[in-house]
């Protein structure tokens, strides 16, 4: 299986831009550009669109292991973080961290800790990631809803 993306990119890199699309259509020509990534220009920059991977991936995994053991989450809700720092003359992305909130009933605090941490470390993404990951887990009792 094969998953695509195109990129665009017109001019240099202080004044340049560039649009991103994917293969699936959920992102048609997605503007981006150096201010989109150290600014806060409207658009998108690649750790942002690596931390919508991260999480995105990290909550399917869970959501399969937890699924193995016969448990099923009423809901998963995660926040992925990604560093990118100055090393020298280069950026490198030091650091994911994913922040989850999960309601799943009938599950103790230990074997929930258990099972994401698994999903943490076997999650696609993650493996792909050559990057410090860490998970702040909670598992709650209330109704999660979606942050924007």
């Amino acid at each position: 299986m094969e998953r695509k993306a195109e990129v665009l990119w017109r001019g240099n890199l202080q004044q340049g831009q560039g649009e991103v699309s994917t293969e699936s259509g959920a992102l048609k020509k997605v503007p981006y550009s150096l201010m989109r990534r150290f600014g806060n220009e409207p658009g998108t920059n690649p750790e942002e669109l690596i931390a919508a991977a991260h999480s995105s991936c990290f909550a399917m995994a869970l959501a399969a292991a937890l699924t193995q053991q016969g448990i099923t989450p009423e809901s998963l809700q995660v926040n992925a973080a990604v560093s990118i720092e100055k090393n020298g003359n280069d950026w490198v992305i030091t650091h994911s961290n994913l922040a989850l909130r999960a309601k799943i009933p009938g599950i103790d605090q230990n074997r929930f800790n258990s099972i994401a941490e698994e999903a943490k470390n076997n999650c696609p993404v993650s493996r792909l990631l050559d990057t410090e990951i860490s998970l702040d887990a909670t598992l709650d009792e209330g109704e999660l809803r979606a942050q924007h």
